[in-house]
């Protein structure tokens, strides 16, 4: 059975209006579907699957907003294509002592509003990523930081609970992008203001700084409302800046005049969400986009053959995984979880819709991840033994249930093949498919029975791709969606991020990899390869990272 609900929750329509620009910066050079009616030869137009989140780097953490926030923000450190630390907004940095990290800054970079870059923007936008009242879903990447400390303009300290090992790689994520203070500063006004809070920003801050319970209070009144300024002013020092955007249709941002990093071939970018395969790679084929950020594999030899196009691969980072919920019944039967698990036909997956662009995944983390057990062996799909396992569980003579999934065509063919495989072991599922933003809401819940979703590991490091998702601490929100907890994990999780030594961190992590194939409260299914289509008579130069962003440095036109 098959159900399909089209909803965009109330939170998404909030941020949407939010997000929208005044009527005095709509752009008149629009069609009736949105598109742009006039080109440069410099315009560059990507086609999205998904709509982005947020452009607040502290709002969201999916891969529809990294593509814009990668453009709009600079990290004080950088990773290249082999996830290897590079220089960013900080040329020089050093850990001090093993709870201390200092910081040089690079002099001579502005913000998108004109303002200079300082340490002070630094302090603005980790103090406001680590607010309670900014909820952000990525603050568990930085909760053992206790304080960032200025010291002249163009040097900050990070000081730390305990020695954190993947620190550096966490500040390469995009959801680290350096805000202008001017910008957070407005945008905490704006949510007082909203919330009737008769208080300053100074005293704001200095009640942050003391805590307590009518910080508590003041935090939870304003939080609706913060994001409101950022959402449209995104004020950061990389090559793009926001010029508008069409809630639903599309983004444009245009060249940064006074970028630090040397110029850009490129006069605006056009992100465009074109969620149907067949359209968006019609576009790609006629020239009405340059890049698609998606093609779908059965697609891809059509790319490839095209005389105009062309597919551009990569290793990824990420592991696609069906996930249960591991306190409710029948769910919290281990017997069942592994049933579930090897009546699943990966090499199907792979071969018949993947079209062999998969790997069958073995472990909780990929290959290209630092610390993949690679001792670890494929999950078998094997029916007599799921079957095994079936008998041996709490419900024996199998049951019903649901599996959500989101609006795409091969995740619902994947899903389609989960149903086949479980009708076999006598368990009946029902698949229910949303809208991205709402299937991602409505999987944060804790409501699921099972649900398909993908978990990409960006910084490389294994803390990121296993703590967020498994440590107990994560069930509130950051990744841990089907209340897991085990505290012989957790505290390997804990030993393993606070230590230095490789060859301990990698004992470690092949320890909890082991803990998580035996207790199973998401099974992984594959480790995707990554590739996005390019019409090469219109652009040259795009890359794709390993964790799937579009990379523009490079971008030149054809002649």
């Amino acid at each position: 059975m098959l159900k399909r609900f089209w909803f965009v929750s109330v939170f998404s329509a909030l941020f949407l209006l939010a997000a929208c620009t005044s009527d005095d910066n709509v752009d008149e050079n629009l069609d009736d579907d949105g598109a742009s009616t006039e080109n440069s030869a410099n315009d560059l137009v990507i086609g999205m699957i998904n709509e982005p989140v947020s452009m607040d780097p502290h709002q969201s953490n999916d891969i529809p907003s990294a593509q814009l926030r990668t453009q709009l923000y600079d990290k004080l450190v950088t990773q290249n294509f082999d996830m290897e630390i590079e220089d960013g907004l900080a040329e020089n940095y050093e850990q001090v002592e093993d709870n201390l990290w200092s910081f040089q800054l690079k002099e001579g970079v502005t913000f998108h509003n004109g303002s200079e870059f300082t340490a002070e923007d630094v302090k603005a936008t980790f103090d406001r990523l680590l607010d309670p009242a900014v909820a952000s879903s990525v603050m568990f990447m930085f909760e053992m930081v206790n304080e960032i400390e200025v010291i002249d303009d163009h040097e900050v300290h990070f000081h730390t609970d305990y020695p954190f090992s993947p620190l550096l790689s966490n500040l390469a994520h995009n959801t680290a992008g350096i805000l202008s203070k001017e910008v957070i500063d407005e945008d905490y006004q704006n949510a007082l203001d909203e919330a009737g809070v008769d208080m300053t920003l100074e005293e704001y801050y200095a009640l942050r700084e003391e805590g307590g319970d009518e910080f508590e209070e003041v935090s939870s009144s304003i939080s609706e409302y913060i994001g409101e300024v950022i959402a449209g002013k995104p004020d950061g020092t990389n090559h793009l800046q926001l010029q508008e955007r069409d809630p639903g249709n599309q983004v444009i941002l245009e060249k940064f005049e006074d970028y630090h990093g040397g110029d850009r071939e490129f006069d605006t970018v056009t992100y465009r969400v074109i969620p149907e395969n067949q359209a968006r790679l019609a576009e790609l084929e006629t020239g009405g986009i340059g890049i698609t950020d998606n093609v779908n594999t059965e697609s891809m030899e059509r790319v490839r053959s095209h005389e105009d196009t062309n597919i551009i691969d990569q290793n990824g980072l990420s592991m696609t995984y069906l996930a249960f919920n591991y306190e409710k019944e029948p769910f919290d039967d281990e017997n069942v979880r592994h049933a579930i698990s090897h009546a699943v036909d990966r090499e199907q997956i792979i071969s018949g819709i993947l079209n062999d662009r998969g790997i069958h995944a073995s472990t909780h983390i990929s290959p290209a991840v630092v610390g993949h057990d690679e001792s670890a062996e494929e999950i078998p799909y094997d029916l007599d033994l799921a079957q095994e396992y079936m008998d041996n569980s709490s419900v024996p003579d199998g049951f019903e249930t649901t599996l959500w999934v989101s609006d795409s065509e091969e995740v619902m063919d994947i899903a389609l093949l989960i149903q086949e495989g479980l009708s076999e072991i006598g368990i009946d599922v029902t698949i229910e498919q949303f809208e991205f933003g709402a299937f991602l809401e409505r999987a944060e819940q804790g409501t699921h029975d099972m649900f398909m979703l993908q978990w990409i590991t960006v910084t490389g490091d294994p803390d990121y791709g296993l703590y967020p998702m498994f440590h107990t601490d994560s069930q509130d929100g950051s990744g841990n969606r089907w209340l897991y907890s085990n505290t012989a994990l957790d505290e390997v999780l804990e030993s393993g991020r606070q230590t230095t030594d490789d060859a301990e961190r990698a004992e470690l992590y092949a320890e909890a990899q082991s803990i998580l194939l035996e207790d199973l409260p998401i099974t992984p299914l594959f480790y995707a390869e990554l590739g996005i289509g390019v019409n090469e008579t219109l652009v040259e130069g795009a890359e794709i990272d390993p964790v799937g962003v579009i990379r523009l440095e490079n971008v030149s036109f054809p002649e």
